[in-house]
């Protein structure tokens, strides 16, 4: 017992107390520092990195992602370095992160999958951001290309989050990668109508519209035949941002056309053509 008490009191002697509470206190604050400091400094390269890229005119995708890419790898580097002012032999600490590293991959397969992804994403650069794509079952305007996910917009205000794994390893489209696109429409008048009449409406309205192009030539043609009315196939070429109001402006201006010249489908024609097949018996 007299031996515990002389132990003990070795270890409460108020000036060892004083000197280990001056040493971690300082090892703790100078790793705090480091810390809070190197993480401000990562930031601060990060932006400088990208204002860099910028300038050189490398692609905003791979900016952001290569930014982002950085300032994981300078934040890493900070921790490490703050661990071992703390006294911690950096050497047995990354043995344990590898193993860790290791175990955690393993469970974290879907995660390695998606940076995997993200990086041929980048690579390959099927889309950037600002462009309109369907991918994995959704579609809305690429806003960012992450290490794991993008993120798409809907037109109508939505945010999708969507794991990269989903978008490499399935059907992509891309509706900006070109910067022209062509609008298709199928048009159906009366059985009875005047084709050379219905085709020359068309034609005057495609002439008319200033966004439609050129070259490729406007194409105005009998499609089919159906039963109770004849389709025409109108083929135009745009500009990939006038697409989508151009063909809202021409299909509304070949419906008034049409109807004024009588060259639509009958009502009872419509009617016959949508009604139900009689029950069979």
């Amino acid at each position: 017992m007299d031996e515990l008490r002389t132990t003990i009191s070795a270890w409460l002697d108020p000036q060892l107390v004083g000197e280990v509470l001056i040493a971690w206190g300082g090892r703790l604050f100078a790793a705090l520092a480091i810390f809070i400091v190197g993480r401000i400094i990562a930031r601060m390269l990060t932006r400088a990195f990208g204002h860099a890229m910028q300038r050189l005119g490398l692609d905003e995708t791979l900016t952001r992602f290569f930014g982002n890419l950085i300032y994981m790898v300078l934040v890493v580097f900070v921790l490490l370095t703050a661990i071992a002012t703390l006294g911690v032999p950096t050497t047995n600490f990354l043995a344990i992160v590898g193993a860790a590293g290791l175990a955690i991959g393993l469970a974290l397969k879907d995660s390695l999958s998606n940076f995997s992804s993200g990086v041929m994403l980048v690579f390959f650069r099927p889309f950037k951001v600002g462009d309109h794509i369907d991918a994995a079952g959704v579609g809305g305007v690429v806003e960012s290309i992450g290490i794991f996910n993008v993120i798409l917009k809907t037109p109508d205000n939505r945010v999708i989050t969507v794991p990269n794994s989903l978008i490499y390893g399935g059907t992509l489209i891309n509706y900006n990668s070109e910067a022209t696109r062509r609008i298709d429409l199928t048009v159906a008048i009366g059985y009875d109508a005047d084709i050379p009449q219905a085709k020359s409406l068309i034609v005057a309205i495609v002439a008319a519209e200033a966004r439609i192009a050129k070259e490729p030539a406007p194409e105005v043609a009998v499609q089919d035949i159906l039963q109770t009315a004849v389709t025409l196939a109108v083929r135009v070429w745009v500009t990939t941002g006038d697409y989508g109001n151009v063909r809202g402006d021409l299909l509304e201006r070949i419906k008034r056309a049409l109807d004024k010249h009588g060259l639509s489908i009958p009502a009872e024609q419509r009617a016959l053509q949508h009604a139900p097949l009689p029950a069979s018996k």
